[in-house]
């Protein structure tokens, strides 16, 4: 019998490694993606109906709340994006070694953190 064996699996407690977040965060960024152009299809229907359409959405637009959630569905767009861009890289055998893996995950993070607050400063 295999001793070895797990004995916490409460995920609080488990330290993930930062390419497992980096993969976690990908995945919930395709998420987030979803609702957020479910959302803009919606917007870009209604502003094409009419003038009237089109004004309503601008007036909409200028909300805080309306400018945080585009700033959240842009935010996701720019992380799944270069993440996705990771995923390709390692697809073709570059960043494959676990240093180099690691390596890549903190570029990921950091490149998007750049294109985040690049976006945050287009919305606002």
């Amino acid at each position: 019998m295999n001793t070895n064996r797990p004995v916490n699996l409460d995920l609080y407690t488990v330290k993930f490694p930062i390419t497992a977040i980096v993969s976690i965060l990908h995945r919930v960024s395709g998420v987030v993606m979803l609702g957020g152009v479910i959302i803009l299809i919606w917007m870009l229907d209604l502003s094409l109906t009419s003038q009237e359409g089109f004004n309503s959405i601008q007036e909409i637009l200028q909300a805080p709340l309306a400018k945080i959630i585009l700033w959240g569905v842009l935010a996701a767009l720019a992380y799944h994006l270069v993440a996705g861009i990771r995923h390709l890289m390692m697809d073709v055998g570059f960043g494959e070694t676990l240093e180099s893996g690691k390596r890549g995950a903190v570029i990921s993070i950091a490149l998007s953190a750049v294109l985040i607050l690049l976006a945050g400063y287009w919305v606002w």
